[in-house]
């Protein structure tokens, strides 16, 4: 796995993103179809069909949609899709078709007539001295370009391993990817708008539609000074190509460094408020205990809650899966991937004896703060036998991650040392 972005983010042209969009809206008919039918530490691949997480209950099937190639399904309505572990040792960004897919409500994605490109616009209201409204097209030649590479992580990623267990999604720790976002900044966007005095938030709504109208509609609300931070984009492309249907085509939300509840895919609706938004997903939806690392005694309750933000810091062991025999006598040349939110990674540090010694990996260059670090080392496998693998990261703050789980009762920001069990033969 390399650092050559040039490999995977090439720069699609006029015709092939053209290409693109009509192929999209060709096959939409036919991908609502399979949707609807459900199409027939690191877990392992079990045959060609299923994977396993390393824990109860963790056997997933490895299913095939639209755009997509065959990723571990959790859930068929609304669908949420996995990345296999063995994705992140192909390339430091994560290929489009191997991208994870959450969405919340069950009438997602949107239906294909919403996102024709004469159907589809994203409005700027609320408090604002001038409201407007944009095609993608119109905010592709109105507005600045930009780009950034980061990570999307939902909150969840990893809420399958919590003990004591917690409601949710059970995630193993396939709920991440990086990739290099384009756009435009939404601060061109919203100042183009003109934010009145005393407005305070900015929220954002998607086509991503509940069965019922007694399910809270998805909408975020982030603080206006970070609206206006130039790093927050309205993207259009996703590494080098039109936004995949199941994340978000034709424009999304990217909020870097953030957890993935911000980045709104579809988002058609953005509206500046002058208070503080409590909409369910906001209040008591995403909400984490208001302690050190987010973290209480498990079973019990939170006095206090506040938003989750900024991602904490991890670290993971690519290539290999869970029982893997490699030989022993030999060197093991070992590859993996860091990130944080925003602070940046210095170090890296990996154990082959299950966290009794360490030793520091060789980090690659930085391709940008929000984005994966690859990391390299290799270990003498001395005899065989069983191993334990593990990797600590820690960023330019000393933030590092715990040597054991740490505990709250959504299953949010697991970040704990994680190990993988090899045999050596």
């Amino acid at each position: 796995m390399g650092v050559n972005l040039n490999d995977v983010t090439s720069q699609s042209s006029n015709d092939s993103a053209r290409r693109s969009r009509r192929e999209f809206l060709h096959d939409s008919a036919r991908w609502a179809g399979a949707l609807s039918l459900g199409a027939a530490g690191v877990g392992r691949l079990v045959g060609a069909e299923e994977y396993q997480h390393p824990f109860a209950n963790g056997t997933r099937p490895l299913v095939k949609y639209p755009q997509k190639r065959p990723l571990i399904r959790l859930t068929t309505r609304p669908p949420q899709l996995e990345t296999p572990m063995s994705v992140f040792h192909e390339s430091l960004l994560t290929p489009n078709d191997a991208f994870f897919v959450r969405y919340h409500l069950s009438q997602s994605p949107p239906r294909r007539e919403l996102l024709e490109p004469g159907q589809f616009r994203v409005s700027i209201a609320g408090k604002v001295q001038t409201p407007v409204s944009f095609s993608v097209e119109e905010l592709k030649a109105r507005f600045e370009h930009a780009e950034v590479v980061a990570v999307n992580q939902c909150a969840g990623n990893g809420r399958g391993f919590f003990q004591p267990r917690v409601a949710g999604g059970q995630l193993g720790n396939g709920a991440m990817g990086c990739a290099r976002w384009r756009g435009v900044r939404l601060a061109d966007v919203l100042k183009a708008a003109a934010p009145q005095a005393g407005a305070r938030q900015v929220l954002f709504n998607g086509l991503d539609a509940p069965f019922v109208p007694q399910t809270p509609d998805f909408i975020k609300a982030i603080e206006l000074d970070h609206a206006l931070d130039p790093e927050l984009l309205l993207a259009f492309e996703m590494n080098g190509e039109p936004l995949p249907w199941m994340n978000g085509f034709p424009l999304r939300l990217v909020v870097p460094g953030h957890y993935g509840t911000y980045w709104v895919k579809h988002v058609h609706d953005i509206k500046v408020v002058d208070d503080e938004f409590k909409g369910f997903w906001m209040t008591p939806g995403y909400r984490i205990p208001d302690e050190p690392c987010a973290a209480i005694e498990p079973g019990t309750t939170p006095k206090k809650t506040v938003p989750i933000t900024r991602f904490n810091v991890r670290s993971f062991i690519t290539g290999f899966e869970s029982g893997q025999t490699v030989p022993a006598g030999r060197d093991l040349a070992l590859r993996g991937i860091a990130f944080d939110g925003g602070a940046g990674i210095t170090e890296v540090l990996v154990s082959s004896d299950g966290g009794r010694t360490w030793s520091a990996a060789e980090l690659s260059p930085q391709v940008g703060r929000y984005a994966f670090r690859e990391w390299t080392t290799s270990i003498r496998v001395k005899s065989a036998g069983p191993l334990t693998l593990m990797c600590k990261a820690t960023n330019r703050l000393g933030e590092s991650q715990p040597m054991k789980p740490l505990w709250n009762p959504s299953g949010y920001m697991r970040n704990c040392v994680e190990s993988l069990s090899l045999n050596a033969a």
